[in-house]
């Protein structure tokens, strides 16, 4: 498989590792110094995009791939705001397009748990809950895209809360605590509390390899395929 690096920072380059272990092909690497000189034509060499790169770029790299028929995995955050627009024109162009907010297998388990949890947590009102996350300095969005996601998660099975704050905390608001230091790839902590006892899930990355593996498995899955795809569609 062809593939095209869109963002060669620690991910991108995490990701070329794994992707030449696999035995695929890095034929375009995409960074600050030739974004703008990357055609349709360029891309179009390629079977599939990988896109790691910031919130402010993603959109419009999406856009590129989908305009040049080439089948995009998108692991950047951030950009959900724009995510009708993507829609839209991934259908009106029969495009491929595979999204999430985090690709470490790990992660997609927990996010299983989590569900299954504030399932169960619904029943005990005498329980409140709170999350904590914890990445890298040099990560721009806060709360992080897998933050995002388990706070849904629990929102949607968990009547008590009816939104998510990074500031704000009251009865009906999950809080989520997030903290920016030194080089931590990831560790989300989901916590249940009451005047008994507490219940805590923690997912802790070791290093970027679980997030650069699945975000190849992921543009292996796509062969063949039109249409969106999340890593449910793995799991």
């Amino acid at each position: 498989m062809k593939i095209a690096l869109i963002g060669y920072g620690k991910m991108g380059k995490e990701i070329e590792a794994v992707a030449e272990e696999r035995k695929h092909e890095i034929v375009l690497i995409v960074d600050n110094s030739n974004a703008d000189l990357v055609s349709e034509k360029d891309l179009q060499k390629a079977d599939v995009a990988i896109e790691f790169t910031t919130p402010e770029a993603a959109t419009e790299n999406i856009k590129k791939c989908i305009h040049a028929g080439l089948p995009v995995v998108v692991g950047t955050t951030g950009w959900y705001k724009d995510f009708k627009d993507i829609e839209k024109l991934c259908k009106q162009k029969k495009g491929t397009l595979f999204h999430a907010t985090n690709f470490s297998i790990g992660v997609n388990l927990f996010f299983k748990v989590n569900t299954y949890l504030a399932e169960l947590m619904n029943k005990y009102d005498d329980y409140d809950v709170s999350m904590e996350e914890i990445h890298h300095i040099h990560k721009l969005d806060k709360p992080s895209g897998t933050a995002i996601t388990l706070a849904n998660q629990i929102i949607e099975q968990l009547k008590r809360k009816n939104k998510w704050s990074i500031s704000h905390q009251d009865e009906n608001t999950l809080f989520i605590k997030d903290i920016r230091q030194g080089e931590v790839p990831g560790t989300h902590t989901i916590k249940y509390f009451s005047d008994i006892d507490d219940i805590e899930i923690t997912h802790r990355a070791h290093n970027r390899k679980g997030f650069a593996t699945g975000a190849v498995i992921a543009a292996e899955f796509l062969k063949g395929k039109s249409g969106i795809y999340t890593m449910s569609d793995i799991i």
